[in-house]
């Protein structure tokens, strides 16, 4: 039998500077350029006297572009000084120790001033073409659990709700678009609904503030079913639609609906999903409680479950004040479950699934640097690509993640990349798109 020992021929040698490992970051690198978010950094953000205050726009910069190659902990920032990387980046890469005493130097405070960065930083893309404009817009609000291992991480000693040991970030998505609103982080202990409502009013405030001039809708799971959360939706003139909790009383009410009332929809079990409305009030006890529309969806439990057994359907109901047809907004007030999509982006494309420091500050920022990083993402495939969602582990594979070798020849530096790529063509397209964005400083 003939066999080659072609690979086992192959020398390695690790000694050029001309080779870039993830050249394709040069499409969010030059859109991050383009919107200033080095220069955002470096005017928002004063670490006063701590160690790690000087050049805190590269050190950011370095963290984020990190995590669209696909780091998830800080020693993998290391991976993009090797190699000619920063000449594709348009910083000054820092090292992975750099990288954390720079995370270990921020306080709350300075992770609000973080807030601003991507408060304004968010206007600018919108500015650039990324934004709703006039067209109605829905915020799907939610948290999720950012589980944890250490025995000494601030903020995540104790277990949350679900029993496992962590961090309870909230955050607020655009629907249709992914696109992190804002976000912020909690301890692992801390109620859904906790903060939710100061966290709502400032979420309003920077969508409005970039730009969405368009009428405004909350949607919400039962975890924020909340007086609070509800006031601020009315106070700002924002239509709301929540998930209730259904307690006894509500389920007798339920129940109570007419049998004519209840309208088929589709559903894999023939006559198994089926819509209805009635009028309900919120929050009775409350001086502004005033009757809404209570809009329920029925299925039959799976035929031999444990539920079947019990009951004859299970509910799913919600308060809305919004106007329109009752099962286009069942239908709509379902989609909002696309939020779990963004969460899986931000924990499985960047870096959430993992919040490195004993420092509950330190993580509040590493929180700040995965939005930007997955935003950057989002909006690259939407300015440069023209397309809707993409998600980083798709632009990583076909965009970010393209070797290339720089060259200098009569004082222009070129950038050579894989002959036969097959996305060759969007990306030439997307750099192009994205250059010629005016640049905001």
């Amino acid at each position: 039998m003939r066999s080659s020992h072609g690979l086992d021929r192959l020398g390695t040698s690790f000694d050029d500077d001309r080779l870039v490992a993830q050249a394709g970051l040069l499409l969010p690198a030059t859109l991050a350029a383009h919107l200033g978010l080095r220069e955002l950094v470096d005017e928002q953000l004063d670490l006063g006297s701590a160690p790690g205050r000087a050049n805190a726009g590269d050190k950011f910069l370095t963290l984020v572009m990190s995590a669209l190659a696909g780091g998830d902990c800080i020693d993998d920032a290391n991976a993009l000084r090797a190699g000619g990387t920063g000449r594709v980046l348009g910083c000054t890469l820092k090292a992975a120790s750099t990288l954390g005493t720079f995370l270990r130097s921020f306080r709350w405070g300075h992770v609000r001033q973080l807030d601003a960065v991507s408060r304004q930083l968010l206007a600018r893309a919108w500015a650039a073409g990324a934004g709703p404009g006039a067209a109605p817009f829905t915020i799907d609000l939610d948290s999720t659990i950012c589980e944890t291992y250490g025995l000494q991480k601030e903020g995540a000693l104790h277990h949350g709700y679900t029993g496992a040991r962590g961090y309870h970030p909230l955050l607020a998505v655009a629907a249709g678009t992914g696109d992190v609103l804002m976000a912020r982080l909690r301890g692992g202990n801390a109620n859904t609904a906790r903060g939710a409502a100061h966290f709502l009013t400032e979420t309003i405030g920077r969508v409005r503030q970039a730009g969405a001039q368009g009428a405004l809708t909350v949607r919400a799971d039962s975890g924020f079913y909340a007086h609070a959360v509800v006031a601020v939706c009315r106070r700002l003139d924002v239509r709301f639609s929540v998930t209730v909790r259904l307690q006894p009383k509500l389920q007798g009410l339920i129940e109570a609906i007419p049998e004519t009332d209840w309208a088929p929809i589709p559903y894999w079990m023939e006559g198994g999903a089926a819509v209805a409305e009635t009028a309900y009030t919120p929050f009775a006890g409350s001086k502004d409680a005033v009757p809404v529309r209570l809009i329920v969806r029925r299925t039959r439990p799976t035929p031999g479950s444990q539920l079947a057994l019990f009951a004859t359907y299970q509910y799913h109901a919600f308060i809305s004040d919004r106007e329109g047809a009752t099962l286009a907004l069942e239908a709509d007030h379902r989609r909002h479950a696309e939020i779990e999509n963004a969460i899986r982006d931000l924990k499985y494309g960047v870096g959430l699934n993992h919040l490195p420091s004993g420092k509950f500050a330190a993580n509040g920022a590493w929180l700040a640097v995965q939005v930007i990083a997955h935003n950057l993402a989002r909006w690259t495939a939407r300015l440069g690509l023209g397309e809707g969602i993409v998600t980083t582990k798709t632009l990583r594979r076909r965009l970010f993640s393209l070797p290339g070798r720089l060259t200098r020849s009569a004082r222009r530096v070129t950038l050579h990349l894989p002959a036969r790529w097959p996305w060759a063509v969007n990306f030439t397209a997307a750099l192009d798109t994205l250059r010629a964005i005016p640049r905001l400083t």
